[in-house]
């Protein structure tokens, strides 16, 4: 799986540095990633909003009836 972005490979840099990944898996990572231009971060893809339909939003309003006194 190819790196996603710079901040993504310094992190497993450090991980392989620490120890607590194999040189192979972060060679693979870094083979797949091949010499493209990262960016920085990747933001995650915003959430699609579910536009919502109401069904008394298509009816009318009964007038209130009015107290007499």
């Amino acid at each position: 799986m190819p790196f996603k972005s710079q901040a993504q490979r310094r992190k497993f840099a450090e991980l392989l540095v620490k120890g607590e990944i194999s040189k192979e898996t972060y060679e693979e990572w870094n083979r797949d990633t091949g010499g493209k231009k990262l960016p920085e971060r990747v933001k995650p893809k915003a959430k699609s909003v579910r536009k919502t339909t109401s069904r008394a939003k298509g009816k009318t309003r009964k007038p209130k009836s009015r107290a007499r006194s």
